[in-house]
């Protein structure tokens, strides 16, 4: 990682959505009267099988939108631990469209607005899961654009998803600051040209791949610092 102070040139902030702003755990959390001893088993190997399709959907070139991507890894994990429960799916797959934040989003993402900053979502996820999200957080009127893969039909860490972001925000690559939960993520966005600040939320280690973020957090509340604001 850079050891620079800041990233004062930035234009624009942009975010992954699933893990960065919203908590993917959440659902399975809600669940866990359902669930019992297998929240956290669930809700594991749920994220992991949706990682893994969008990259194997991706490399097969068997697009789907990411809403059936989450039921597939869904009926997958449920299977895996042995949960037949049809009314138990559903409420987890509702649960996912109404994911809770994480508690200093909303703040972090005044700051920057008030900092005269542009601020997006670039996301695999679909646009109704987008908006559903973005809704429920009353998070609206902070972002500048939602973006979402499927107009590509293509995930990341595809080169063409982070162009969106400067297509969208008519902001250069390298002008463009990029967050993500995802070290994957954060390595791609980096490779592409964006100025990256991996959020290490899950204590993950470094991946070993192309790009490096010029900067490491836990938490997206030592953003605006970053960004002098």
């Amino acid at each position: 990682m850079s050891d620079a102070a800041s990233l004062g040139n930035a234009g624009a902030c942009v975010f992954d959505a699933y893990g960065t702003l919203f908590d993917f755990a959440a659902a399975a959390d809600r669940c866990r009267d359902d669930l019992g001893d297998k929240a956290d088993e669930l809700n594991i190997l749920w994220r992991a099988k949706q990682l893994q399709y969008t990259w194997l959907r991706s490399l097969m070139g068997e697009y789907v939108e990411f809403w059936q991507i989450t039921g597939d890894a869904l009926d997958y994990a449920m299977e895996s631990l042995g949960i037949e429960d049809a009314a138990l799916r559903r409420k987890l797959m509702d649960l996912y469209l109404k994911l809770d934040t994480f508690p200093e989003i909303e703040d972090m993402l005044a700051r920057l607005k008030d900092g005269g900053m542009k601020t997006a979502i670039l996301s695999n996820g679909s646009p109704d899961m987008l908006k559903s999200a973005v809704e429920g957080a009353q998070l609206g009127e902070l972002l500048d654009a939602v973006i979402s893969v499927d107009s590509l039909r293509i995930y990341k860490p595809h080169p063409s998803v982070y162009q969106l972001a400067v297509d969208a925000l008519d902001v250069p690559a390298d002008r463009i600051c990029f967050m993500s939960s995802n070290a994957w993520d954060a390595n791609g966005a980096a490779a592409f040209g964006f100025q990256v600040v991996w959020c290490n939320r899950y204590a993950q280690k470094s991946e070993r791949l192309p790009g490096e973020p010029v900067h490491m957090i836990t938490t997206l509340a030592e953003l605006p610092a970053l960004l002098d604001l």
